[in-house]
C-alpha cells in the first residue's frame, strides 16, 4: 500500500498539533504507513488537495463544504469533539482509515 498522506485543518494549526503525535503513534501501531501534518483551514486547497484525506476540527465542522470544493475529491470528515477533546489518537486514525477504506 502506498504511503497515505493525512491532513487535520484546524481554525490557526496549532491545537491539532498535540493530536498528530497522537495519531502517528496509532498508525504506527497499526503498521499504516503515512504522514499526517496539521494547518489552518486558511491553507486548505495548498495542502489538502493531495491529500488522501482531510479531517476537520471540530471547531470548523461548519467549513466543510468550502474545504471540499477547495480540495475535490478528497474524502473529508470532522473529529468527533469526544475525540478532539480526549486527544485520542486511536479515534481519529480510525476515522481517517474509514474515510481512505482502509
Amino acid at each position: 500500500m502506498a504511503k497515505k498522506k493525512i491532513i487535520l485543518l484546524c481554525a490557526g494549526g496549532m491545537s491539532t498539533s498535540m493530536l498528530v503525535k497522537k495519531m502517528q503513534e496509532a498508525a504506527a501501531s497499526d503498521g499504516l504507513d503515512c504522514t499526517i501534518a496539521a494547518f489552518p483551514q486558511a491553507d486548505a486547497k495548498e495542502q489538502g488537495a493531495d491529500a488522501d484525506c482531510i479531517l476537520l476540527g471540530p471547531q470548523i465542522r461548519f467549513a466543510k463544504d468550502k474545504v471540499a470544493a477547495a480540495c475535490p475529491g478528497v474524502p473529508i470528515d470532522a473529529i468527533d469533539m469526544k475525540i478532539y477533546g480526549r486527544m485520542d489518537g486511536r479515534g481519529a486514525i480510525d476515522i481517517a482509515k474509514k474515510l481512505m477504506g482502509i
